[in-house]
Protein backbone atom coordinates (compact mmCIF):
# COMPACT_ATOMS: atom_id res chain seq x y z
CA UNK A 1 0.00 0.00 0.00
CA UNK A 2 1.31 3.41 -1.02
CA UNK A 3 2.14 5.34 2.06
CA UNK A 4 0.86 9.05 1.99
CA UNK A 5 3.84 11.10 0.31
CA UNK A 6 4.16 8.44 -2.19
CA UNK A 7 0.22 9.24 -3.30
CA UNK A 8 0.96 12.76 -3.02
CA UNK A 9 4.69 13.70 -4.60
CA UNK A 10 4.26 10.69 -7.32
CA UNK A 11 5.57 12.25 -10.55
CA UNK A 12 1.84 11.54 -12.48
CA UNK A 13 -0.31 12.93 -10.22
CA UNK A 14 1.95 16.09 -9.58
CA UNK A 15 2.26 15.86 -13.50
CA UNK A 16 -1.91 15.73 -13.62
CA UNK A 17 -1.94 19.09 -11.02
CA UNK A 18 0.15 21.04 -12.68
CA UNK A 19 -1.02 20.69 -16.04
CA UNK A 20 -4.86 21.23 -14.54
CA UNK A 21 -3.57 24.23 -13.13
CA UNK A 22 -2.15 25.54 -16.15
CA UNK A 23 -5.43 25.33 -18.26
CA UNK A 24 -7.81 25.83 -15.51
CA UNK A 25 -9.91 23.37 -17.22
CA UNK A 26 -10.69 19.33 -17.12
CA UNK A 27 -11.52 18.80 -20.38
CA UNK A 28 -8.39 20.65 -22.01
CA UNK A 29 -5.81 19.39 -19.56
CA UNK A 30 -6.92 15.70 -20.19
CA UNK A 31 -6.70 16.34 -24.18
CA UNK A 32 -3.20 17.26 -23.26
CA UNK A 33 -2.39 14.51 -20.95
CA UNK A 34 -3.78 12.04 -23.21
CA UNK A 35 -6.20 10.40 -20.90
CA UNK A 36 -10.02 11.21 -19.99
CA UNK A 37 -11.99 13.93 -17.76
CA UNK A 38 -12.73 10.79 -15.64
CA UNK A 39 -9.40 9.70 -15.27
CA UNK A 40 -7.80 13.36 -14.69
CA UNK A 41 -10.73 13.90 -12.22
CA UNK A 42 -9.99 10.35 -10.18
CA UNK A 43 -6.17 11.42 -9.65
CA UNK A 44 -7.21 14.84 -8.55
CA UNK A 45 -9.56 13.77 -5.73
CA UNK A 46 -6.94 11.01 -4.80
CA UNK A 47 -4.84 13.69 -4.08
CA UNK A 48 -7.13 16.04 -2.28
CA UNK A 49 -7.86 13.73 -0.39
CA UNK A 50 -4.40 12.34 0.61
CA UNK A 51 -3.12 16.58 1.31
CA UNK A 52 -7.00 16.42 3.17
CA UNK A 53 -7.92 19.03 1.58
CA UNK A 54 -10.05 20.81 -1.92
CA UNK A 55 -7.15 21.82 -3.93
CA UNK A 56 -9.60 23.97 -6.59
CA UNK A 57 -13.15 25.15 -6.52
CA UNK A 58 -16.05 26.75 -9.17
CA UNK A 59 -17.54 29.64 -9.48
CA UNK A 60 -19.72 29.27 -12.33
CA UNK A 61 -18.07 27.67 -14.75
CA UNK A 62 -14.75 28.89 -13.93
CA UNK A 63 -12.23 26.62 -12.00
CA UNK A 64 -9.79 28.33 -9.36
CA UNK A 65 -7.18 27.51 -6.85
CA UNK A 66 -7.81 27.16 -3.42
CA UNK A 67 -5.50 28.05 -0.69
CA UNK A 68 -4.56 24.41 -0.19
CA UNK A 69 -4.28 24.72 -4.00
CA UNK A 70 -1.23 27.46 -4.03
CA UNK A 71 0.34 25.68 -0.97
CA UNK A 72 0.47 22.94 -3.37
CA UNK A 73 1.22 25.05 -5.85
CA UNK A 74 4.14 25.95 -4.01
CA UNK A 75 5.35 22.72 -2.92
CA UNK A 76 5.66 21.06 -6.73
CA UNK A 77 7.62 23.72 -7.72
CA UNK A 78 10.36 23.46 -4.25
CA UNK A 79 10.42 19.31 -5.22
CA UNK A 80 11.40 20.38 -9.20
CA UNK A 81 13.99 22.67 -7.72
CA UNK A 82 15.55 20.04 -5.32
CA UNK A 83 15.40 17.49 -8.34
CA UNK A 84 16.87 19.78 -10.76
CA UNK A 85 19.49 21.25 -8.43
CA UNK A 86 20.68 16.99 -7.75
CA UNK A 87 20.43 16.57 -11.12
CA UNK A 88 22.57 19.74 -12.44
CA UNK A 89 25.27 18.72 -9.20
CA UNK A 90 25.73 15.11 -10.48
CA UNK A 91 26.20 16.80 -14.14
CA UNK A 92 28.97 18.90 -13.55
CA UNK A 93 30.85 16.59 -11.82
CA UNK A 94 30.92 15.06 -15.58
CA UNK A 95 33.20 15.60 -18.52
CA UNK A 96 33.05 18.83 -20.73
CA UNK A 97 33.47 16.51 -23.65
CA UNK A 98 31.03 13.85 -23.02
CA UNK A 99 27.19 13.95 -22.85
CA UNK A 100 24.07 15.36 -24.23
CA UNK A 101 23.24 18.98 -24.24
CA UNK A 102 19.43 19.68 -24.97
CA UNK A 103 18.44 23.23 -26.54
CA UNK A 104 14.85 24.56 -27.18
CA UNK A 105 14.58 27.48 -30.03
CA UNK A 106 12.22 29.59 -30.52
CA UNK A 107 10.17 29.16 -33.13
CA UNK A 108 10.05 32.47 -34.71
CA UNK A 109 14.08 32.39 -35.02
CA UNK A 110 16.19 32.56 -37.72
CA UNK A 111 18.32 29.39 -36.67
CA UNK A 112 21.19 29.13 -39.46
CA UNK A 113 23.78 30.59 -37.01
CA UNK A 114 23.39 28.16 -34.84
CA UNK A 115 23.05 24.85 -37.36
CA UNK A 116 26.24 26.28 -38.76
CA UNK A 117 28.06 26.40 -35.18
CA UNK A 118 26.56 23.38 -34.24
CA UNK A 119 27.90 21.56 -37.16
CA UNK A 120 31.47 22.94 -36.47
CA UNK A 121 30.99 21.95 -32.78
CA UNK A 122 30.04 18.51 -33.71
CA UNK A 123 33.92 18.69 -35.55
CA UNK A 124 35.29 19.72 -32.18
CA UNK A 125 33.58 17.77 -29.84
CA UNK A 126 32.23 14.50 -31.88
CA UNK A 127 31.18 12.96 -28.66
CA UNK A 128 28.74 15.66 -27.64
CA UNK A 129 24.90 14.89 -28.50
CA UNK A 130 23.17 18.24 -29.26
CA UNK A 131 19.26 17.86 -30.23
CA UNK A 132 17.32 21.18 -31.10
CA UNK A 133 13.77 21.42 -30.50
CA UNK A 134 12.22 24.07 -32.05
CA UNK A 135 9.01 25.26 -29.21
CA UNK A 136 7.01 27.82 -28.75
CA UNK A 137 7.28 29.88 -25.97
CA UNK A 138 5.36 28.31 -23.42
CA UNK A 139 6.64 24.52 -24.47
CA UNK A 140 10.11 26.44 -23.83
CA UNK A 141 9.24 27.45 -20.48
CA UNK A 142 7.78 24.25 -19.29
CA UNK A 143 10.86 22.51 -20.42
CA UNK A 144 13.19 24.66 -18.54
CA UNK A 145 11.09 24.57 -14.97
CA UNK A 146 11.37 20.73 -15.30
CA UNK A 147 14.83 20.32 -16.62
CA UNK A 148 14.09 18.73 -20.23
CA UNK A 149 15.83 21.18 -22.15
CA UNK A 150 19.39 22.95 -21.06
CA UNK A 151 19.77 26.25 -22.79
CA UNK A 152 16.51 28.11 -24.69
CA UNK A 153 17.14 30.69 -27.23
CA UNK A 154 14.76 33.24 -27.38
CA UNK A 155 13.98 37.27 -27.38
CA UNK A 156 13.72 39.03 -24.41
CA UNK A 157 12.61 41.27 -22.20
CA UNK A 158 9.54 38.58 -21.60
CA UNK A 159 7.03 39.73 -19.12
CA UNK A 160 5.09 36.56 -19.39
CA UNK A 161 7.17 34.98 -16.81
CA UNK A 162 6.97 36.81 -13.54
CA UNK A 163 9.69 34.53 -11.46
CA UNK A 164 12.99 34.97 -12.68
CA UNK A 165 14.85 33.97 -9.52
CA UNK A 166 15.67 30.86 -11.00
CA UNK A 167 16.87 31.93 -13.93
CA UNK A 168 20.01 33.68 -15.67
CA UNK A 169 20.35 34.92 -19.70
CA UNK A 170 23.44 36.12 -21.95
CA UNK A 171 23.00 38.08 -24.72
CA UNK A 172 23.63 36.84 -28.32
CA UNK A 173 22.80 40.11 -30.20
CA UNK A 174 19.96 43.07 -29.58
CA UNK A 175 18.48 43.85 -33.05
CA UNK A 176 15.18 45.59 -34.49
CA UNK A 177 11.78 44.27 -35.53
CA UNK A 178 11.32 45.84 -39.31
CA UNK A 179 8.50 46.98 -40.85
CA UNK A 180 7.54 44.63 -43.98
CA UNK A 181 5.19 46.19 -46.75
CA UNK A 182 4.76 46.43 -50.47
CA UNK A 183 4.08 50.41 -50.92
CA UNK A 184 6.60 51.91 -52.89
CA UNK A 185 6.13 55.31 -51.79
CA UNK A 186 7.27 54.25 -49.06
CA UNK A 187 10.61 51.93 -50.52
CA UNK A 188 13.29 55.01 -49.91
CA UNK A 189 12.45 55.15 -46.17
CA UNK A 190 14.85 53.57 -43.70
CA UNK A 191 12.62 54.48 -41.11
CA UNK A 192 8.88 54.35 -41.17
CA UNK A 193 6.08 56.14 -38.08
CA UNK A 194 4.03 53.24 -36.44
CA UNK A 195 0.97 55.33 -37.70
CA UNK A 196 1.88 54.98 -41.00
CA UNK A 197 2.27 51.53 -40.42
CA UNK A 198 -1.46 50.69 -40.19
CA UNK A 199 -2.99 52.25 -43.24
CA UNK A 200 -2.65 48.38 -44.65
CA UNK A 201 -3.93 44.99 -43.61
CA UNK A 202 -1.10 43.16 -41.93
CA UNK A 203 -0.61 39.32 -41.60
CA UNK A 204 1.35 38.39 -37.96
CA UNK A 205 2.27 35.72 -35.66
CA UNK A 206 -0.49 33.89 -33.13
CA UNK A 207 -1.84 36.50 -30.55
CA UNK A 208 -0.37 33.98 -28.14
CA UNK A 209 3.50 34.56 -29.43
CA UNK A 210 6.31 36.85 -27.86
CA UNK A 211 6.82 39.18 -31.17
CA UNK A 212 3.22 39.56 -31.57
CA UNK A 213 2.75 41.09 -27.80
CA UNK A 214 5.82 42.63 -28.52
CA UNK A 215 4.15 45.05 -31.33
CA UNK A 216 0.87 45.12 -29.80
CA UNK A 217 2.64 47.06 -26.89
CA UNK A 218 4.48 49.24 -29.03
CA UNK A 219 1.29 50.48 -30.85
CA UNK A 220 -0.43 50.70 -27.34
CA UNK A 221 2.73 53.05 -25.70
CA UNK A 222 2.68 55.14 -28.41
CA UNK A 223 -1.16 55.55 -28.27
CA UNK A 224 -1.67 54.17 -31.55
CA UNK A 225 -4.13 51.60 -33.27
CA UNK A 226 -2.86 48.43 -33.40
CA UNK A 227 -2.43 46.70 -36.97
CA UNK A 228 -5.28 44.90 -38.46
CA UNK A 229 -4.48 41.44 -39.09
CA UNK A 230 -5.96 39.41 -42.10
CA UNK A 231 -3.97 36.04 -41.26
CA UNK A 232 -2.00 34.77 -38.50
CA UNK A 233 0.70 31.85 -39.01
CA UNK A 234 3.26 30.84 -36.72
CA UNK A 235 6.75 30.48 -38.54
CA UNK A 236 8.65 33.60 -40.28
CA UNK A 237 8.26 31.46 -43.53
CA UNK A 238 4.83 30.93 -43.80
CA UNK A 239 4.36 35.12 -42.46
CA UNK A 240 6.70 35.91 -45.56
CA UNK A 241 5.67 34.07 -47.93
CA UNK A 242 1.64 34.97 -47.00
CA UNK A 243 2.85 38.97 -47.00
CA UNK A 244 4.50 38.71 -50.32
CA UNK A 245 1.59 36.93 -52.37
CA UNK A 246 -1.40 38.90 -50.75
CA UNK A 247 0.19 42.08 -50.50
CA UNK A 248 0.08 43.01 -47.19
CA UNK A 249 2.14 44.25 -44.23
CA UNK A 250 4.04 42.37 -41.45
CA UNK A 251 6.99 42.74 -39.32
CA UNK A 252 9.84 40.69 -38.65
CA UNK A 253 13.27 40.43 -36.54
CA UNK A 254 16.14 41.95 -38.70
CA UNK A 255 18.12 38.68 -37.91
CA UNK A 256 15.45 37.21 -40.51
CA UNK A 257 15.07 39.65 -42.88
CA UNK A 258 18.95 40.00 -43.24
CA UNK A 259 18.91 36.01 -44.05
CA UNK A 260 16.23 36.50 -46.61
CA UNK A 261 16.63 38.20 -49.91
CA UNK A 262 13.60 40.61 -50.80
CA UNK A 263 11.10 39.91 -53.70
CA UNK A 264 10.61 42.54 -55.98
CA UNK A 265 7.76 45.25 -54.70
CA UNK A 266 9.08 44.23 -50.88
CA UNK A 267 10.21 46.94 -48.52
CA UNK A 268 11.48 46.78 -45.29
CA UNK A 269 12.36 49.58 -42.63
CA UNK A 270 12.81 50.15 -39.23
CA UNK A 271 9.82 51.30 -37.31
CA UNK A 272 9.75 55.05 -35.58
CA UNK A 273 10.26 54.99 -32.74
CA UNK A 274 12.58 51.96 -32.77
CA UNK A 275 10.98 48.50 -31.83
CA UNK A 276 13.90 46.36 -30.02
CA UNK A 277 14.67 43.14 -28.31
CA UNK A 278 17.68 40.60 -27.48
CA UNK A 279 17.98 37.66 -28.76
CA UNK A 280 19.19 35.68 -25.41
CA UNK A 281 20.66 32.24 -23.93
CA UNK A 282 18.25 31.38 -20.90
CA UNK A 283 19.37 28.33 -18.31
CA UNK A 284 18.67 27.97 -14.96
CA UNK A 285 20.80 29.27 -12.24
CA UNK A 286 24.52 27.19 -12.36
CA UNK A 287 23.57 25.25 -15.28
CA UNK A 288 26.30 27.15 -17.30
CA UNK A 289 28.75 25.76 -14.35
CA UNK A 290 27.99 22.06 -15.80
CA UNK A 291 31.31 21.53 -17.79
CA UNK A 292 30.13 20.51 -20.90
CA UNK A 293 27.55 23.53 -21.17
CA UNK A 294 30.15 26.08 -19.89
CA UNK A 295 32.27 24.34 -22.93
CA UNK A 296 29.56 24.99 -25.13
CA UNK A 297 28.87 28.68 -24.28
CA UNK A 298 31.84 29.65 -24.33
CA UNK A 299 32.97 28.31 -27.94
CA UNK A 300 29.97 29.90 -29.08
CA UNK A 301 30.93 33.78 -27.94
CA UNK A 302 34.38 33.01 -29.34
CA UNK A 303 33.15 31.86 -32.80
CA UNK A 304 31.19 35.50 -32.90
CA UNK A 305 34.56 37.43 -31.47
CA UNK A 306 35.72 35.69 -34.56
CA UNK A 307 32.96 36.88 -36.93
CA UNK A 308 29.89 38.77 -35.48
CA UNK A 309 26.30 37.33 -36.01
CA UNK A 310 25.06 39.40 -38.33
CA UNK A 311 28.15 38.57 -40.50
CA UNK A 312 28.13 35.06 -39.87
CA UNK A 313 24.16 34.90 -41.22
CA UNK A 314 25.39 36.74 -44.66
CA UNK A 315 28.32 34.24 -44.90
CA UNK A 316 25.87 30.82 -44.47
CA UNK A 317 23.59 32.66 -47.05
CA UNK A 318 26.29 32.66 -49.49
CA UNK A 319 27.38 29.46 -49.15
CA UNK A 320 23.46 28.61 -49.59
CA UNK A 321 23.44 30.10 -53.19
Amino acid sequence: MKSKQEQIFSSKTLTYFLQLVDTMNYTQAAQILGITQPALTQQIKKLERAVGAPLFYSVGKKLRLSDAGYTMIKATHDINLVLNTAADEIQQSTSATHGEINIGILASIETRVFEDFIAKYFAMEPDIRITVHVLTRKEIWERLETNQIDLAIMYLPDDSIKNWKPYESRKIISENLLFIHHDEKLAKQKRIKLKKTTKDSWVTYPESFYLNGIISEAFKNNLEDAPVSVARFTSPDQIRRFSDAAGVSTALPESYVYAHQSRKGSYFAKFDPAIKFDLSFIFRKDKDTIPRISNFLEQFYIYLDETDYMERLRTTIDNDN
